[in-house]
């Protein structure tokens, strides 16, 4: 498999992404993200 493989592209850009974000709705918010709220932020904050 070459790069240019992994490029997917549309009439004038090409990208290569290889993160996959998912937010929680409403009511999952706090279950999930009260332990996790630092991490997550210094996560999205490096990228």
């Amino acid at each position: 498999m070459s790069y240019t493989d992994d490029l997917h592209s549309l009439s004038h850009t090409k990208w290569n992404c290889k993160y996959h974000v998912v937010f929680a709705p409403k009511y999952r918010r706090k279950a999930f993200y009260d332990y996790r709220r630092i991490e997550i932020g210094k996560i999205l904050r490096d990228l």
